[in-house]
């Protein structure tokens, strides 16, 4: 009797769709998520990569002279 039970009420929680839109929102939760911490590397690589690359031209803008008597 308990086996018939215990199949029953696996079979009505299979069934049941309450609770679905909540199971979906965390999928697609965790989903932004990782897909927003792969991201973060790219985004710090371009950054780390435009700005040496403003630093080398603002460097080069001005080249001092060699001293006097040198």
């Amino acid at each position: 009797m308990a086996f018939f039970e215990a199949r029953l009420i696996a079979r009505r929680f299979l069934a049941s769709e309450t609770g679905q839109d909540l199971v979906e929102y965390a999928l697609l939760t965790a989903f932004i998520g990782l897909a927003g911490a792969g991201a973060v590397g790219l985004v710090l690589e371009a950054l780390r990569l435009g700005y040496l690359g403003w630093d080398a031209n603002t460097q080069n803008l001005w080249v001092p002279d060699d001293p006097a008597g040198s």
